[in-house]
């Protein structure tokens, strides 16, 4: 979890035993295995004489002729440049020659004459595996090993690594991603100074943080990190404890944070002002969602009270002067990032309640409280026009609706043809041969396979479709481009067609589709939504333009295997891992399949709209959120004619007036229903209370109701003159003047 900054200040440090768990430390902390007797597969060796190692490296790889004479001569040159350094051990020596560093390559020793003949490189790997010396991990990083975990699994003859690389050379992933989780591990051992059955989760996870803060420092191809299938092998093997989580991801992330690491993540200086938050905090806990209790944490102390020290650092109680409170009020109409505040509610809401909540506990608990009473500065006034500021953010939403309406179907339009257009190019250019000339919508393109397309195919089973624009030159991997165009579409199809929020798009599953039949023998697909915002399970028919997404996202996953994989996902508000499902909305990153998030949700409408900008310009300015389509669906549906009610049990409202607030009137909405509300109003009144126009008051007038509609025998009579005819007037005394303003009066009477 990104920490939360208050103000533009750093946070201050916070003591050891009150860490707060940050991109390394989430459920897990990393940290290094330190046994306390280091492993020696074959004796003691740290003091042994080079021909004695060499010796020993000859009985360990006795089967490996070809390489026999150069590992020895390279062990013997290494150990020889490494005897000139001062050391009573190997490991000394190896730390005092500034090998153990960065960046510092052994076969820079090598000289020209020996190159061919010994490679010094094979020596430090021999080296390594015999535990002679124990590297740092930027330095083993920085040198390139041809077979480093087949060449350590022979020198550590241990029964448990042995089942480690059959549980792992039998993962259903291409075989470089197997060979990287078992040099993963070999090197987390070797850099750790531990055998397979010391290495810890925290232990694994150190090594993780180091190959990461590797990147950039040495070669990027040799700090690749790809310790996820390792991760998840030794769980599935039960090496780590049953509670450890399933995937390595799931253990990077911060999960929960206790109340009291919610309050100390923000720079408080009064300890007892930190410690009353807490306290009110934990107070509160019980009736509140996580979610609800981390965003009071944040208006109470961050917002409020951390703004508060920044004005006044000598203010120690409840008790602000009327300077303070203006000046707070002053600084709480921008954000920290100086961007304007367009909401302050929710931070007087809950400031305000604050005030009263301790007012009233002290009556209760006056040991506790009573001392923090103070009156609240928040007035009366100041809170309200709560209802015309709703109103004023309904009116941007709905303004919002009205710009992204006329946008929607160029968005469609544009999503469609290009998941077709690289559908056609894929499925042409996989079928033609390397170098072949394919045409596709009229533009030609020339199928591509050179050695890297080889080499990936041999390393992950199959090679990307890459073609070549005979027009404009350029380069395509079709491959990448159909899935990233088919993803588009489905997020965006699914999203119209069915309004959900982000949250439950990411929720659905193979078991969300389900069927029902009516009475008459129609069977409907039916999509449940699982519960999210308003903790409420709901069911909504799919149409057949939904239905076929779902199904082409169903189909897109059981192409290559019988069933959906069943993966985790994270949920941001509630910091919580869920269970293993098959979620519709996953891809495959690397060597494991992973359920969309929200960000890459965003990212993607974000990409579509700057695509779409280039050609129209509306798109700059109005970008599509995942939540405008519900908008847009909830405008069309009752624009349509549909119930509001009907529309909010679709929705999952609780409220009708937040579906009305969904809702965006166009004027021509607005005309076009009125004028249907008067036709069937029409058609539903008697002809006996329709009248004639007549002259009133010397003057010809027709009757003022729009109710009147004259039957068919009536239209088809011919029509007297006006002066002959009489006006309906309505039998009250008190309005006997006015023609027909009441719909009950049937009579008439001359004028």
């Amino acid at each position: 979890m990104a920490e939360t900054k208050a103000w533009r200040t750093k946070p201050r440090p916070v003591a050891p035993d009150q860490e707060i768990p940050g991109r390394w430390g989430g459920i897990l902390r990393a940290v290094p295995a330190r046994p306390t007797i280091p492993p020696q597969p074959r004796g003691d060796l740290t003091q042994a004489t080079p021909e004695e190692i060499a010796a020993v490296s000859q009985s360990t790889w006795d089967d490996w002729r070809t390489r026999e004479y150069r590992r020895e001569a390279a062990i013997k040159r290494l150990l020889h440049h490494l005897e000139q350094f001062p050391g009573e051990t190997w490991q000394q020596r190896w730390e005092s020659s500034g090998l153990d560093l960065p960046g510092q390559l052994v076969r820079d020793l090598e000289r020209p004459e020996d190159r061919g003949r010994s490679t010094i490189t094979g020596g430090l790997e021999a080296l390594l595996c015999l535990r002679v010396i124990r590297p740092s991990l930027p330095a083993m990083r920085s040198n390139k090993f041809l077979s480093y975990a087949k060449t350590f699994r022979v020198a550590q003859d241990d029964p448990l690594l042995d089942r480690f690389f059959k549980q792992t050379e039998a993962a259903e992933v291409s075989h470089l991603y197997r060979n990287r989780a078992l040099l993963d591990v070999c090197c987390a051992l070797t850099t750790q100074g531990i055998v397979l059955a010391d290495l810890t989760p925290e232990a694994f996870l150190h090594y993780a943080k180091e190959c990461r803060e590797l990147a950039g420092v040495v070669n990027t191809s040799t700090t690749r990190f790809t310790g996820h299938l390792a991760w998840e092998v030794l769980h599935e093997m039960e090496h780590f404890p049953p509670q450890t989580p399933r995937t390595l991801r799931t253990a990077l992330r911060a999960g929960r944070l206790s109340v009291e690491q919610l309050v100390r993540r923000y720079p408080v200086a009064n300890p007892q002002i930190a410690q009353l938050f807490i306290d009110y905090l934990s107070r509160r806990q019980p009736g509140l969602d996580y979610s609800s209790i981390e965003g009071l944490s944040r208006e109470l102390v961050n917002t409020f009270w951390c703004t508060v020290e920044k004005i006044n650092p000598d203010q120690a109680d409840l008790r602000l002067s009327e300077e303070t409170y203006q000046q707070w009020r002053a600084e709480l109409k921008f954000k920290p990032d100086g961007s304007p505040r367009l909401s302050q509610d929710s931070a007087l809401m809950a400031v305000r309640a604050f005030y009263y909540d301790l007012q009233a506990w002290a009556a209760e608990e006056p040991g506790q409280w009573a001392r923090w009473v103070a009156p609240c500065p928040i007035r009366d006034p100041e809170t309200r026009g709560k209802a015309a500021r709703r109103r004023r953010s309904s009116e941007r939403v709905a303004d919002r609706t009205r710009r992204r309406q006329p946008l929607l179907p160029a968005l469609v339009a544009h999503i469609e043809d290009k998941y077709a257009r690289f559908a056609e190019l894929l499925a042409a250019g996989d079928a033609a041969a390397p170098g072949e000339i394919v045409t596709v919508d009229g533009r030609a393109y020339q199928r591509v396979f050179t050695d890297y397309d080889r080499r990936r195919q041999t390393e992950f089973g199959q090679a990307h479709v890459r073609v070549r624009d005979q027009e404009t030159g350029e380069l395509v991997n079709v491959s990448r481009k159909e899935q990233k165009a088919f993803w588009e579409w489905a997020i965006v199809e699914t999203l119209r067609h069915s309004g959900v929020r982000v949250e439950e798009l990411l929720k659905l599953t193979q078991l969300s589709v389900r069927q029902y039949q009516r009475p008459n023998g129609e069977v409907v697909a039916l999509l449940v939504i699982a519960p999210s915002k308003t903790d409420r399970e709901r069911v909504i028919p799919m149409s057949a333009e939904l239905f076929h997404v779902i199904a082409a996202i169903i189909r897109r996953h059981t192409r290559d295997r019988p069933t959906i994989s069943l993966v985790t996902r994270f949920d941001p508000h509630d910091k919580q891992t869920s269970s293993p499902q098959p979620f519709l909305f996953q891809r495959v990153v690397g060597s494991r399949r992973e359920a969309f998030s929200s960000t890459t949700v965003v990212h993607i409408l974000g990409q579509l709209c700057a695509d779409l900008a280039e050609q129209r310009r509306e798109f700059a300015e109005a970008k599509f959120t995942p939540h405008d389509f519900r908008r847009l669906l909830a405008t069309d549906l009752v624009n349509s004619g549909l119930p509001i009610h009907i529309g909010a049990a679709l929705l999952g409202h609780l409220d009708l007036g937040t579906t009305r607030g969904y809702v965006a009137v166009f004027e021509e909405d607005l005309v076009r229903h009125y004028q249907a509300h008067l036709a069937r109003r029409r058609k539903l009144r008697p002809t006996t209370s329709i009248g004639r126009p007549t002259r009133v008051n010397g003057e010809s007038s027709r009757n003022t109701s729009t109710d009147a509609r004259p039957s068919s025998a009536t239209a088809a009579a011919p029509t007297e003159p006006l002066a002959r005819t009489s006006t309906l007037v309505c039998d009250v005394p008190s309005c006997r003047s006015v023609p027909r303003c009441c719909p009950a009066s049937t009579s008439s009477r001359p004028t």
